[in-house]
């Protein structure tokens, strides 16, 4: 298999961002779960009240790129697309969309109650 360059690591990352994001806005907002409070019970309820937020996914998914980058160079760069693509996406969501739209970027660590 043919390892990726660094510049089609950053396009496929775009584009999987792009497409994570979409998901995300539908998934939220298609459903009218507007609020914080609203996605807490349905998805709070399968983490036991903690919000894990893809972001977090995408920075443990780059380092672990960093570590096997020698022995997994192929693994290493699809690695770094997809941890790039959900730090994009969730900084996107948070910084443009919940923010201009809900008014709260929302970085609650859990879910609020109520």
């Amino acid at each position: 298999m043919k390892i990726l360059t660094g510049r089609q690591v950053v396009v496929w990352a775009i584009v999987l961002a792009v497409v994570i994001e979409l998901v995300t806005v539908t998934l939220r907002f298609g459903f009218k779960l507007e609020s914080t409070r609203d996605t807490a019970s349905t998805v709070g309820v399968l983490t036991h009240g903690i919000r894990i937020h893809h972001g977090y996914v995408g920075v443990l998914l780059v380092i672990a790129a960093m570590l096997c980058a020698r022995a997994l160079p192929v693994l290493h760069r699809w690695m770094l697309v997809v941890g790039i693509a959900l730090l994009c996406s969730d900084l996107i969501h948070h910084f443009v969309v919940l923010w201009l739209i809900v008014g709260n970027p929302e970085f609650y660590i859990v879910y609020p109650k109520g």
